[in-house]
């Protein structure tokens, strides 16, 4: 700053030729000259040049400095055409200075040059170490040595300008702006160099010699004069108090055993023996678990070169002998006959015999096994008897026959009283669970991938899957109030009058499906593979057969509307289930099974089943347990509050599981196989934290006949009695109680 301050005072000095003694200038005057050319935008705040600022010497980089490109563009018209007759003063001024023709306005101010001096043209911003940040608010940007303030050059150029002045004025590139003041300011030929001095590394001063040799100040030779003559102090003199506290503590700290005195060392060599623990029957021996190696076993009658005929083999055995595999006949030779011991040729095989013994020795570990002795008995868990956890359905009670073909899914009704069935026949049949009577038929032209009884028993609903689109049936069976409450809440709806774009239709049945008890058809674009209502009845979600993130629909009966809650897809999905209690949605892909928050939106856990593939899933009534079943015969139980891993992993079934099922009162579940079996087995949960769920198998039941090598297709438990329907590949539906 310091040589741009001697810059401008040179530029001072050459645009100013001779000075001359300094006229009378009335300041009224100049405040009036000053308001005249000042903008009109500027009226409440104060103007650069102050009346306070009389002190300022009034020289062209101070007068006009920040001053010679201002302006505005919302100023009134006349404010404007002031504002450019100040502008063209302020470069009429600054030409004549580069000419070196003193101006009038110079002339005029040739007074204060008079009384000129460095102090004066050196605006210095004293306002410390306060941040310029407090001034972004005021028109000033702080204050000089005497107190007055410094105001903010007026800078209305854009970038055209000052690309213009970057191509025409040759030390654009040395202007730079002073943080302090607002000003631009030019470097000078010494600030340049020490500016690229700095960016190289080197040090600031030319002078300066970093490599200049250094001086011994303090040498090892003895001089005559001290370094320092300082006088010793007393302290040095007396005892010290804190020396004196330090060696007290450590004396009490080898009194009290704290502190152990360095031992002498023992000058004698210590040797290590290598042969001092050889006694095998050392306590100390290095080789405490040493098992010897085994001998070889001594030769018997085969070896012998005169053995027993009936050592000697056979024709046939010879033959045998050479086809099979080396190692799997009880001796590695054959027994041979030889007249006299002078007869007996060499071995073939001693040498590849000694060398399998080395390795025998080197490779083959040997270790003394701790051997336990423990009844085996003992290693089995203690389960309670099947006979104390009854009751549980143990024997076949009805059949219900009616369909032609495999059916694949089942639903009961919440109130226990009627059974659901859907075939790949294409019909849907209600049968009557104490009678196994078929109440009702209903075509739908199609195999019915899955069905679902709504769970409210103030409804009468059945959702079913055919192809890509969800029939919701009112089959009109018992309470004829709640069938007709049903119709009348369907009817209830009013479309809005913009309906909103869903990924799925809602369709009115016609006159005549409603007659066969179709009150709705949803549709999608995809196959539906499966069906599951939420607790309450007014949800239900979807499965479709399709990729992407729109392979999970959730529709509501009520408002009629379809949303996808997924905005990508984890795999495929095979199963999808609600909480009974929580907001909560499971997904089942073919590897893991997912828990999602609905009303968080987020994904709470990933349970990891480590099956191949995931093919059923079902959901204690508590909500604290999931079974799923998968084509690898697995059941895996799955405790949410113990971990992501599966807490019992059982294996009773020999083939693909079909259909997994908890009983909503009894602490029963169910699994259905291809092998045609259901095994009933009980679950009992807790409310004890601490204490596992108990696992027991109590029950194998069979009846339907393997079709097409498939068995058991779906099960489900009556809902309050404890009863187990099962449907199969045979065409029936069994009842087991």
């Amino acid at each position: 700053m310091a040589g741009a301050r001697g810059a401008r005072r040179g530029a001072a000095t050459q645009s100013r030729p001779g000075k001359r003694p300094a006229e009378p200038d009335p300041e009224p005057e100049r405040e009036s000259e000053r308001e005249q050319e000042e903008p009109s935008f500027c009226s409440p705040a104060p103007s650069h040049i102050d009346t306070s600022d009389s002190g300022l010497s009034n020289s062209e980089e101070s007068v006009f400095s920040g001053l010679e490109d201002s302006g505005s563009d919302n100023d009134s018209e006349d404010g404007a055409n002031s504002d450019e007759g100040h502008v063209g003063t302020g470069r009429t001024i600054e030409k004549q200075s580069q000419a070196g023709t003193p101006s009038p306005r110079t002339e005029a101010t040739d007074d204060e040059y008079a009384e000129d001096s460095s102090d004066e043209e050196d605006i210095r911003n004293t306002v410390g170490n306060v941040p310029l940040e407090w001034y972004a608010d005021f028109p000033h940007v702080g204050y000089d040595l005497d107190g007055r303030r410094i105001y903010k050059p007026l800078r209305t150029r854009d970038e055209l300008d000052q690309f213009l002045d970057k191509m025409d004025d040759p030390n654009y590139w040395r202007t730079v702006q002073d943080r302090a003041t607002g000003r631009e300011v030019q470097l000078t030929d010494e600030q340049v160099a020490l500016v690229r001095r700095l960016q190289r590394g080197q040090f600031g001063d030319v002078s300066f010699d970093p490599y200049e040799p250094a001086v011994d100040f303090f040498s090892g030779d003895l001089m005559i004069h001290p370094v320092t003559n300082r006088p010793a102090d007393k302290r040095s003199f007396i005892p010290s108090l804190v020396e004196k506290e330090k060696v007290s503590r450590m004396v009490h700290a080898i009194k009290m055993g704290w502190i152990q005195p360095r031992r002498p060392r023992d000058p004698a060599p210590s040797y290590y023996d290598l042969w001092a623990q050889e006694d095998p029957n050392a306590v100390l021996g290095r080789h405490k678990m040493h098992v010897p190696a085994p001998k070889l076993a001594l030769p018997g009658h085969a070896e012998s070169y005169n053995p027993p005929p009936e050592y000697l083999p056979s024709e046939e055995e010879r033959l045998a002998w050479e086809r099979q595999e080396p190692g799997e006949g009880k001796l590695d030779f054959l027994p041979h006959k030889f007249p006299s011991l002078r007869a007996v040729p060499a071995y073939s095989r001693f040498i590849q015999e000694r060398f399998e013994r080395c390795l025998d020795l080197y490779l083959c570990p040997r270790q003394r096994k701790m051997r336990v002795n423990v009844d085996p008995e003992d290693l089995i868990p203690k389960l309670p008897r099947p006979r104390d956890l009854q009751p549980f359905p143990t024997c076949q009670a009805l059949v219900y026959r009616g369909h032609s073909d495999l059916v694949r899914c089942l639903s009961v009704s919440p109130g226990g009283q009627w059974l659901a069935s859907g075939s790949d026949d294409g019909s849907v049949r209600l049968w009557e669970v104490a009678s196994a009577r078929c109440m009702k038929t209903v075509p739908v032209g199609a195999v019915v991938k899955s069905i679902t009884w709504n769970p409210n028993p103030a409804v009468c609903l059945v959702a079913v899957a055919v192809e890509d689109a969800v029939l919701l049936l009112n089959p009109a069976l018992g309470d004829r109030l709640v069938a007709d409450g049903t119709d009348q809440l369907l009817s209830a709806f009013c479309p809005p009058e913009e309906p909103a774009l869903q990924p799925a239709q809602w369709l009115e049945a016609a006159e005549e499906e409603r007659q066969g008890g179709l009150r709705l058809r949803i549709c999608h674009g995809k196959p539906v593979t499966q069906v599951a209502w939420h607790g309450r009845g007014d949800y239900l979600a979807v499965v479709l057969a399709t990729q992407g993130h729109t392979q999970v629909l959730i529709h509501q009966l009520s408002r009629r509307r379809s949303q996808s809650p997924f905005r990508r897809s984890h795999g495929q999905v095979q199963r999808v289930a609600f909480h009974p209690s929580r907001p909560f949605l499971l997904v089942a892909s073919q590897r893991s099974i997912r828990l999602y928050h609905l009303l968080r939106q987020e994904l709470t856990k990933k349970l990891m089943p480590n099956c191949k593939w995931v093919s059923s899933l079902a959901v204690h009534p508590a909500g604290d347990n999931i079974i799923c079943g998968s084509y690898d015969s697995k059941l895996v139980w799955f405790d949410l509050d113990l971990s992501t891993r599966p807490y019992k992993v059982l294996r009773h079934h020999k083939k693909a599981l079909r259909a997994v099922a908890f009983h909503p009162r009894y602490p029963l579940f169910a699994s259905g196989s291809d092998d045609g079996s259901v095994i009933v087995c009980h679950g009992m949960v807790y409310n004890d934290l601490l204490q596992n769920p108990l696992l027991v198998p109590v029950k194998v039941l069979k009846g339907h006949v393997l079709t097409r090598g498939l068995g058991v297709l779906d099960v489900a438990f009556h809902p309050t009695q404890p009863w187990l329907f099962s449907s199969g590949a045979d065409g029936t539906l069994r009842l087991f109680t």
